[in-house]
């Protein structure tokens, strides 16, 4: 990079320049030394300087720096250094070559994400650069510039999430509230690019300046809360009636993006004020319009309704009117009609905790009608129209109260119906076969949905025994298709159904059970796996000891998931629970799979208890992987309680030391305290005298259980009051 044009010829500089770029990229931050980076960061920087004539050199070098940003960090903590690469970035945006201004836009991106504490010296510059972008350079180029006030947006957000309202001066991070004093002139700016829509823009793909615009508004309006609406409502106002369709999808589009962030008082009295102007827009007669007013009602009902409202802004007098547009619209071109199916399953959603009747209970029939019609429709197939009304369906079937069972009942049929007909369809075409799997799982999902409602009530319990039989032989029909969505979506209904129907489920095991290995033994399709064991879960729970016949396959089966590599990660945790749930299922004849469970029980253990990892998946995956141990623990020790709590003391020393590796861990979460407080409890409960003498030589729990009664947690609490009562009763008697 740094020898004479003639000695070191252009094109050699750039492919030394993408190959730097490759390697930083894919090698990992710690692997380079710091000298290492420094080589790497001077030659890039030589081929981004202005005094690069070649283009292609330029933009190499500006990608390569890109990748090479994650290596920077001390180079970022040498306030010249930092200054350097500043200045060659923020020069990098004026290139005469677009190439280069959007790769300069995106290393500013990943710097705001990556350096956010170093910024303050730069912003004006940095906001002088990106709003010129935005209002006159080409839309790739001015897309990076607005993306780089969304990165600050979500890294102020997230300081805001963290430490709420904690936050002080003297916090060890850093929060400059960039968006706040950046207020008064981004938001302008903003609003100036919503009138930038393409002409006929599919609203799902689109991305452009006015959709991209409208995306960091709603991040402002998060970032900043009250504080954006005095500077919106006027563009809202002046915009949203006049002739040009663009100035009204503009004004809607920026009402909507507002409406997460600001108080419910400040937006109360604006959204009451602008509602059946909102409802009345939906008969623009411009299609973009309609989609927009669409999404915006769906904000309200997200943001605006529901239990924790306390002025509501849908009352008892303009719910008819709300309901008769959006039943009208739902039949309007797709993209409207699929906004509409959000703004229903929202709408609904915030009526979930009504009792035992519901506001929406009246029309619940009309509406339910208006779905099943859409999903029918020739062109359901455009703008995830058809996927949108089957999940609203299941929402409002969810959410509606005792006083529409009737009409939740007159749907099962329906449903059960159109199942019925997909599994004898015409498939002439791999799109009819794509139609066919699609329609399938969807209608799959609502049986579920439909199960879980009915059968939670003794009253409404018999509709789906009467019609178990037929769903069941409808469901194994379906698992002879190939397709992973089908087969969670029916092994799903079927854990649903076992839950209802309990041990009068045994009748169909015998059918079921190879479909059953199918999913265990799916390793391709991971999920299908994972959902599988929840299932057999959910089998254990409705027939205890029913299950017997089938669980050395089972457990079989589980063992050899366990020992292999090639199954993904995550469903690990869920077949330790399982074991759990047999062992609860089937109590002292569990006995015959300790030899083989205990010992991966134990591992697993050990390698949850040796990870101390700042990585938060890492994190997130141990606190899975332990509360899996803890439930498959807790499930033995009470399935051998009554008859065989001898089986279990050989074990117990290690269990006690596992949990003692939980308690000294700080990165454990709430539910893997309480499970863990839990299998205490069943150690000292399930072993008796055979546990006191281990547990008066340990130290650790007194400590342990102390601290979660001082929990704000109720539950946990309880528990380990409970705990630490056996603990107790047993050391005493």
């Amino acid at each position: 990079m740094s020898g004479t044009g003639a000695e070191h010829p252009a094109h050699l500089k750039q492919a030394t320049l993408e190959t730097l770029g490759y390697v930083c990229e894919e090698v990992s931050a710690n692997v380079l030394a710091q000298d290492q980076v420094n080589a790497i960061l001077t030659a890039v920087v030589q081929g981004m300087n202005i005094a690069e004539t070649n283009n292609d050199i330029r933009l190499a070098a500006t990608q390569a720096l890109y990748n090479a940003l994650g290596f920077a960090h001390s180079n970022f903590e040498n306030s010249m250094e930092r200054d350097y690469l500043m200045r060659v970035v923020c020069e990098a945006t004026q290139c005469p070559d677009k190439r280069v201004r959007q790769a300069a836009f995106e290393c500013l991106v990943s710097i705001s994400s990556t350096y956010y504490e170093k910024l303050a010296p730069y912003m004006q510059d940095v906001f002088a650069i990106t709003s010129k972008a935005v209002r006159e350079d080409e839309e790739p180029v001015a897309l990076q510039a607005i993306e780089f006030w969304s990165s600050i947006c979500d890294e102020e957000i997230e300081i805001q999430e963290e430490y709420g309202s904690d936050f002080t001066g003297d916090s060890e991070v850093q929060y400059f509230k960039f968006v706040k004093q950046a207020l008064p002139a981004l938001v302008p700016l903003l609003l100036e690019t919503l009138t930038k829509q393409e002409e006929d823009q599919d609203q799902e793909d689109a991305w452009n300046l006015a959709m991209a615009g409208g995306t960091c508004l709603g991040l402002v309006a998060r970032a900043v809360g009250d504080d954006i609406v005095p500077l919106v409502v006027p563009y809202v106002q002046d915009n949203i009636a006049k002739p040009d369709w663009r100035c009204r999808e503009a004004a809607t589009y920026a009402f909507g993006s507002i409406l997460e962030g600001p108080s419910v008082e400040q937006l109360t009295p604006l959204v009451n004020h602008a509602l059946a102007f909102m409802l009345n827009a939906m008969k623009d007669e411009n299609n973009q319009v309609k989609d927009t007013t669409a999404w915006t009602l769906g904000r309200i009902f997200e943001f605006l309704h529901g239990p924790n409202i306390e002025v509501p802004v849908i009352t008892p007098n303009n719910l008819p009117q709300i309901l008769a547009v959006l039943l009208e619209k739902i039949s309007d071109s797709p993209n409207v009609a699929e906004k509409v199916c959000g703004a229903l399953y929202l709408l609904a959603q915030g009526y979930e905790d009504s009792g035992s009747s519901s506001p929406l209970s009246p029309f619940l029939q009309s509406i339910i009608q208006a779905l099943l019609v859409t999903t029918d429709r020739e062109d359901a197939g455009d703008s995830r129209l058809r996927a949108s009304a089957y999940e609203t369906l299941n929402e409002i079937v969810r959410c509606s109260t005792e006083d529409t069972a009737p009409v939740i009942a007159q749907l099962l049929p329906v449903i059960m119906q159109k199942l019925n007909s997909t599994l004898d369809m015409q498939l002439n075409s791999s799109d009819d076969r794509e139609k066919q799997n699609e329609v399938q799982a969807l209608l799959c999902g609502v049986l579920q949905v439909i199960v879980q409602k009915l059968g939670s009530s003794e009253a409404t319990k018999h509709v789906i025994l009467q019609c178990a039989d037929q769903m069941m032989a409808m469901f194994l029909r379906i698992f002879a298709s190939r397709n992973a969505t089908v087969h969670e979506e029916a092994m799903l209904a079927i854990g649903a159904l076992a839950y209802v129907t309990g041990s009068d489920f045994s009748k169909y095991m015998q059918e079921f059970y190879q479909y059953l290995q199918m999913g265990l033994q799916n390793f391709e399709e991971y999920q299908v796996c994972s959902i599988t064991v929840g299932v057999v879960g959910d089998i254990c729970r409705a027939l205890d000891e029913k299950i017997l016949p089938y669980c050395d396959g089972i457990m079989a089966q589980l063992l050899q998931n366990l020992s292999s590599n090639q199954l993904h990660r995550s469903v690990k945790p869920p077949i330790f629970s399982c074991f759990g749930d047999i062992a609860l299922a089937i109590g002292e004849q569990f006995a015959r799979y300790l030899a083989m469970a205990m010992p991966m029980l134990q591992g697993a253990a050990q390698l949850s208890a040796q990870a101390v990892s700042q990585d938060e998946e890492m994190i997130e995956y141990y606190n899975q992987l332990r509360i899996g141990i803890l439930e498959a623990y807790s499930g033995i020790f009470q399935g051998f309680k009554n008859k065989r709590p001898d089986l279990m003391a050989p074990y117990a020393l290690h269990i006690l030391q596992f949990l003692e590796s939980i308690y000294v861990d700080t990165y454990r979460d709430e539910a893997v305290t309480k499970a863990a407080v839990g299998v205490l409890g069943d150690l000292a409960d399930t072993l008796g005298p055979s546990a006191s003498s281990l547990l008066k030589n340990s130290t650790f729990y007194k400590g342990f259980l102390d601290t979660c009664q001082q929990s704000d947690d109720q539950s946990l609490k309880e528990t380990a009051d409970w705990a630490l009562a056996t603990i107790n009763r047993l050391l005493t008697t």
